[in-house]
């Protein structure tokens, strides 16, 4: 079995193979977002759940078309969530053959937990970051100066809200996978990662600062998680080594045996002859 597939190939054979990968990502997205606009109501009324607990019951549109658009949006950010594995998995077998076999072991495990970060950053922004900003954007309805300040968000306003929240948490939480991955091509190592925790500190803050409203809890929701996944990254990092060099001692111990197995038994004393070294 080939290491890499090393069959050549003119430009012109890259370049249909790339159309074609793209062509299955656009039929997806195409087909994805059809359904996703058939039931981009529905979709919509999941997000504005939170708006409802926060003690919200009324969105409004002041442009003719801000309603019909805010549904294409809707469908649209529910078809690139929903075509996602597709995508990535042509996306894969365009990258693929050009890899080597330890390349690949390597990088599919990457691909695999992209989803799973950024599904649970998204359930954190939904279940947890969104309900409690929409209670602290909304506590300023109420009669200041004898004027009675109320709060209406329109549809187009609150769907940019949550696609930035449930974007920025998923996609923050992809920090271990690039880690990781700079980690093995050689960018960043272990050390460095470790000596520069007091700058990943300090980058998490600044982070969660533009992601989140200006209130210390809102933004304690995205820094404290952000930072345990950096560290998560460094633990991570120190099983993987710690787990290749048992397998590299394995190897070494195995090659040793069967060189010892290959010269054969040792001769006994007296030259390999029975009783002892006088002559028979």
């Amino acid at each position: 079995m080939k290491d890499i597939d090393d069959t050549k190939q003119p430009l012109l054979a890259h370049l249909v193979e790339l159309r074609r990968r793209l062509l299955w990502c656009l039929v997806t997205l195409v087909i994805a977002f059809f359904i996703c606009y058939w039931f981009s109501r529905e979709i919509f009324g999941i997000l504005v759940k939170p708006l409802i607990r926060a003690g919200q019951g009324k969105l409004i549109y002041t442009d003719v078309f801000e309603a019909f658009f805010t549904q294409v949006k809707v469908a649209a950010f529910a078809a690139i969530m929903l075509s996602f594995p597709v995508l990535a998995t042509q996306i894969w077998r365009f990258v693929a053959p050009g890899l080597y076999i330890k390349e690949k072991r390597a990088f599919l495990p990457f691909l695999l937990m992209t989803p799973v970060f950024f599904a649970a950053g998204a359930c954190l922004a939904y279940f947890a970051a969104m309900p409690w900003a929409l209670h602290f954007l909304l506590s300023f309805q109420g009669n200041i100066g004898g004027i009675q300040q109320e709060a209406l968000p329109g549809v187009g306003n609150y769907l940019t809200f949550c696609t930035r929240f449930i974007f920025g948490f998923g996609a923050a939480f992809l920090l271990p996978i690039l880690l990781m991955i700079l980690e093995r091509a050689g960018i960043v190592t272990r050390e460095q990662l470790a000596k520069s925790r007091r700058y990943a500190i300090v980058a998490a803050a600044a982070v969660s600062a533009v992601l989140t409203p200006p209130d210390v809890v809102s933004m304690l929701l995205l820094l404290v998680p952000l930072y345990g996944l950096y560290e998560f990254a460094i633990l991570a990092i120190r099983i993987t080594h710690w787990r290749a060099a048992r397998r590299a001692a394995r190897s070494n111990s195995t090659v040793e045996e069967g060189a010892r197995t290959e010269e054969g038994p040792e001769a006994p004393p007296g030259g390999g002859r029975v009783g002892g070294s006088g002559p028979i």
